[in-house]
């Protein structure tokens, strides 16, 4: 599940060095927990797809309402709720379509094909805002933006000759695009707290696949599966980012996140043998390449002191 708020654009506080050392640990779990989705996913034998995005979606929200209880306090989470306003509703909207794209993805397409377009969000946020409300974009981030953009379509190009599924390849797509979305609106409105908003999102996720799957039972191995897929691959992966986004350069949580695309797809090939092909590689190598290289410029630029005592960039989570 790639990060929603990776994109640096506003000052942050000064955190003690322990403190940062932390974020980066959670940021980097955060990314492991995310990286194991597919390889779970493939371990589920339910044969409708929107039963498991049910399971999945209840598990993480009952995970992140007591997470939320645990930090703020029953009053504390609703008034979380309460502050969230449309800005929060929208992440909700589109982290509930990512989620449960993914799930229905992974039925048509590689666990590979999915992570690496994701790879791209942070690069897509910023071509969004600037045609959105004309943000100011780097000749360097344009560069890199066309070298995602030429990685993505490397690997949609197999959709078109009939190597993959074109259906899977567009939810693929979509993902990208709603995380890239959900990264604009919580930049432009950093002030909102999105916690709620992803927990919110994993509710409508919940109540729309209960109006389309076809079944609810499932075997209790299965569910074993679907409890770690939503409590430990969204749920847990979700709490460790927004506690360790807030104290570290949102360039550096930019990169720790970068091992969610590159760990995912080796874990199902270690686990399950499923090698991504040709063009994949090629298309995640170009994605994950450009992304690296904007990052190391852009940590590059923030740690360059903005007024003194203040380095980097927040994560608005």
């Amino acid at each position: 599940m790639t990060n929603i708020s990776s994109s640096p654009l506003a000052v942050s506080p000064v955190v003690s060095p322990r403190d940062e050392r932390v974020g980066f640990l959670l940021i980097f779990l955060s990314a492991l927990m995310w990286s194991f989705g597919g390889a779970i996913a493939r371990f589920i034998d339910a044969g409708d797809s929107w039963t498991v995005v049910f399971w999945r979606s209840v598990w993480a929200a009952a995970f992140l309402i007591c997470f939320m209880v645990w930090r703020d306090g029953w009053h504390g989470t609703v008034r979380l709720f309460r502050g969230m306003g449309l800005p929060g509703l929208a992440v909700a909207f589109c982290f509930a379509t990512a989620s449960t794209s993914f799930v229905v993805a992974l039925a048509y397409t590689t666990v590979a094909n999915i992570l690496l377009m994701q790879a791209g969000v942070p690069l897509l946020a910023a071509l969004f805002a600037w045609v959105l409300f004309r943000e100011r974009v780097a000749l360097a981030t344009w560069v890199a933006i066309a070298a995602v953009i030429a990685g993505v379509a490397i690997m949609v190009s197999e959709s078109l000759d009939g190597a993959v599924s074109p259906i899977g390849d567009g939810l693929a797509l979509l993902i990208a695009v709603m995380f890239s979305i959900a990264t604009v609106i919580t930049r432009r409105f950093a002030h909102v707290r999105m916690t709620p908003a992803t927990c919110l999102g994993t509710m409508i996720a919940a109540a729309f696949a209960a109006s389309q799957a076809s079944q609810f039972g499932v075997s209790s191995s299965d569910m074993g599966f679907l409890f770690a897929f939503g409590v430990v691959n969204l749920g847990l992966g979700l709490a460790f980012f927004a506690t360790g986004a807030r104290l570290v350069p949102a360039a550096v949580a930019a990169l720790l996140g970068t091992f969610e695309p590159i760990l995912g797809p080796i874990w199902v090939w270690l686990i399950h043998s499923e090698v991504p092909s040709g063009r994949t590689i090629l298309g995640g190598t170009v994605v994950v390449t450009a992304l690296l290289v904007h990052i190391g410029l852009e940590f590059k630029r923030q740690t360059r002191p903005v007024r003194p005592g203040v380095t980097g960039m927040p994560s608005p989570n």
